[in-house]
């Protein structure tokens, strides 16, 4: 390679990315060049012809190896690339620690000789596995008294004991080291718990794993960086393999990433990264934005200076910073910044909804040039500007919204029905869920209702605009209407109050004809609710014929059989039952592993039992893949938090900031793991005073202020009102530009 490795600076929507995809381009015209000329002076003759040994030479290249800081920008990334050089050069596109995973799989054997592990391919632990595993382990000793020390609930605790390993693997800290890291950031902190008592927890979690083959993020990363990086043998590989680095935002990059990037560039490797000084959205998740900036001392620093264009980032950001800083200065923001005010926060989500639909059908604006950012969505606030918009036919896509898998109606009937074809469930059902099941059940896509006019067959059929026609001769179906079903709510609570009986082992549901007025049912309903039954009866005499493989198989039958049923299922729906077979198929799939390493006296019903309360503590399973619908974008209002908001990266004309008093905004709508400003690199193990936070959450209001305001052109609407959903008046850090404004929107305005 002739180029230098570069450290590309600037803010958001600067144009970094653009410039990262223009250095590899430039890197792949030079390197073709120089294999060209390679061939030319191997074969003594110009690259005409028979062309099989330069293509050789080209797949024998050390590839590049591309990094970016989510899932999203990942593929985003890959999708530039492999456009700009029309797929022609080797490209690996992965997340920091999607990398990590990928070669601790890959080079397992040599972990298992380095380490002396039993040989066994690994499994990757799901967060919600991994915490229900460490607190069974850790059960008998985390008593009562240490769960009053500590202050939270069983469940907390164990999730911050495991965020301490995650961190610790994060910033390079061996496991064995944790104790020590703690130990002096605590001090004389007595209202919490020992450190060499975490310390113990997590070295048994982390020693009960490896015995099983079991591994978790904080795990693959603490082995990547402690084991691997460090082997000779691995270094070999790695250096053949990846002769450039691109990364893009290492800003939200944890610290083991820069050990990765100097051991590449040591090798004589180049890279090109890019860096945001007013990023760092995974500060205090992981991220360590100070260490990485440590990587430009190696590198040609290119700043790309300048506001992004069509943002009104140079025209606000001075005067908010200087507001927010200092409270007292007298200004008034210009008439780009409205205000919505109101007293309680049920009128503020009515009005904001309200200004936003009346815009859209002024057309001042489209839905998707809207995004509505908050410090943190409640179920309520979510429902409210939902359904306020969707009735004025105003679609509203939620940013990874990760809401528990069982409040979707979908998912509890599934479980409902596991629980009535396997034995010993009884426990878990009620009148209400039987009820529930029926409905969701029943449910069928009906044509449009003059779908009779339009009969494939007939030359004088008048077909919609958006009708579907034949392809090779094959009739497609024609656009469906909304669901419906042939249970409705009444006839299922009917059904299931004389129809359900209670057991403890085998609860059953009797025929219709067990209800003395079943003809109050009506027909559809009793066709649809004896179909269920015979279906529920067939699945029981497989059952007790061992012809169900697992309950992994029984979902996919139902699925197959009342949900799918040949039509196409709303993205929502499909995603969360993509969610569900793939939460039950891992968690099957760990059991079968524990059953393996260590018998015991258990039996399947027990792992259903216990999957069931699972998923009814209200666990949220990590998102189905892929995590977006196929197709162009949609035609939607971006509804997400700061943290979402700013972890896609994405922009728009009008922003509405809802809940602008809330003291929310300080905190970047994400909470801080507990103890990770330990774990910082140019800070490891010293105290975080009261003066430390507040300094940290001052300057996390300017990065969110400055990125926002990189992210919106036209208009900023602060949505603000006076007490908050639990009543206690908001004095949040935003509240002085609320008072800045001139344009102000109130109830009485908009009524």
């Amino acid at each position: 390679m002739v180029s230098h490795s570069v450290w590309i600076v600037g803010s958001s929507r600067s144009g970094k990315t653009a410039r990262l995809v223009e250095q590899f381009c430039n890197w792949v015209t030079s390197e073709t060049q120089y294999t060209e000329s390679f061939y030319t002076k191997k074969s003594g003759r110009k690259k005409t012809g028979d062309v099989s040994e330069f293509l050789y030479l080209k797949q024998t290249e050390p590839g590049v190896l591309v990094l970016a800081a989510n899932d999203d920008n990942r593929r985003e990334l890959g999708d530039i690339i492999v456009t700009s050089t029309l797929g022609k050069y080797p490209v690996r596109a992965k997340t920091p620690l999607g990398f990590f995973q990928d070669e601790v799989i890959l080079f397992w054997p040599l972990l298992i000789n380095s380490l002396n592990l039993k040989a066994q391919f690994p499994v990757r632990l799901r967060p919600e596995t991994e915490q229900e595993l460490a607190t069974k382990l850790w059960r008998p000793q985390l008593d009562e008294e240490i769960l009053r020390l500590a202050g939270v609930n069983e469940s907390r605790l164990v999730r911050r004991i495991l965020d301490l390993l995650q961190l610790a693997a994060y910033s390079g800290i061996p496991c064995e080291d944790i104790a020590q890291i703690l130990a002096k950031g605590f001090g004389e902190n007595t209202t919490t718990l020992e450190p060499e008592f975490l310390a113990s927890l997590l070295l048994d979690w982390r020693n009960w794993c490896l015995d099983r083959g079991l591994l978790t993020y904080g795990i693959i990363t603490e082995l990547y960086s402690q084991h691997l990086l460090s082997d000779r043998h691995y270094q070999q590989h790695l250096t053949k393999r990846y002769q450039a680095v691109l990364a893009d935002d290492v800003d939200d990059y944890p610290s083991v990433a820069r050990l990765l990037f100097e051991l590449l560039l040591d090798r004589g490797a180049v890279g090109a990264f890019s860096y945001n000084p007013d990023g760092a959205v995974r500060l205090g998740l992981g991220a360590d934005p100070n260490y990485l900036e440590g990587l430009a001392e190696r590198c040609r620093v290119e700043i790309l200076n300048g506001p992004p264009p069509e943002s009104l980032s140079e025209q606000l950001t001075k005067q908010m910073v200087e507001l927010v800083t200092e409270p007292m200065v007298l200004l008034s923001l210009p008439k780009t910044v409205h205000s919505i005010q109101t007293t309680s926060r049920a009128q503020l989500l009515r009005q904001t909804a309200e200004v936003i639909a009346n815009a859209i059908q002024l057309q001042q604006v489209q839905p998707e040039e809207v995004a509505i950012i908050a410090p943190g969505l409640d179920a309520i606030a979510r429902y409210t500007l939902v359904e306020i918009l969707v009735k004025q036919n105003i679609q509203v896509e939620s940013l990874n919204d990760q809401r528990p898998l069982i409040s979707s109606p979908v998912i509890r009937a599934l479980l409902t029905m596991l629980a009535l074809v396997y034995p010993g469930l009884g426990r878990l059902v009620d009148r209400d869920a039987v009820a529930e099941m029926l409905v969701v059940l029943s449910r069928k896509q009906q044509p449009p209702e003059n779908s009779s006019l339009l009969t494939p067959n007939s030359s004088r059929a008048k077909r919609p605009a958006n009708a579907n026609s034949t392809h090779n001769g094959l009739n497609l179906s024609y656009p469906l209407t909304a669901l419906s079903t042939h249970i409705d709510p009444v006839r299922a609570g009917l059904i299931a109050d004389y129809c359900f009986v209670p057991h403890p082992d085998r609860p059953n549901l009797l025929p219709v004809s067990a209800f003395e007025r079943w003809d109050r049912i009506g027909y559809a309903a009793t066709t649809a609710y004896n179909e269920i039954l015979q279906w529920l009866e067939q699945q029981r005499s497989q059952q007790e014929l061992r012809l169900i493989p697992s309950p992994i198989s029984l979902l996919d039958r139902a699925i197959q059989r009342f949900l799918w049923n040949g039509s196409n299922l709303p993205y929502e729906q499909l995603a969360a039952l993509r969610e569900l077979l793939e939460t039950a198929q891992h968690y099957w799939e760990i059991d079968t592993r524990l059953r393996q390493i260590a018998p015991v006296e258990t039996t399947p019903q027990t792992t259903i039992i216990e999957f069931i309360q699972l998923l009814r503590r209200g666990t949220i399973t990590a998102n189905a893949y892929p995590v977006r619908p196929i197709g162009g974008a949609r035609k939607a209002i971006t509804l997400a938090t700061i943290f979402q908001y700013r972890s896609s990266r994405r922009s728009h004309q009008w922003h509405f900031w809802l809940d602008a008093g809330s003291p929310l905004w300080a905190k970047g709508g994400a909470a801080t793991l507990f103890g990770a400003p330990f774990f910082l690199r140019d800070r490891l193990g010293e105290p975080w005073t009261a003066e430390d936070e507040k300094l940290a959450e001052e300057q996390r209001l300017q990065r969110i202020l400055t990125d926002l305001l990189s992210r919106v052109s036209q208009r900023v609407y602060l949505c603000h009102s006076d007490l908050a959903v639990n009543g206690q008046e908001q004095l949040g850090p935003l509240l002085p530009l609320v008072n800045a404004c001139v344009t102000v929107i109130s109830e009485a305005t908009v009524n």
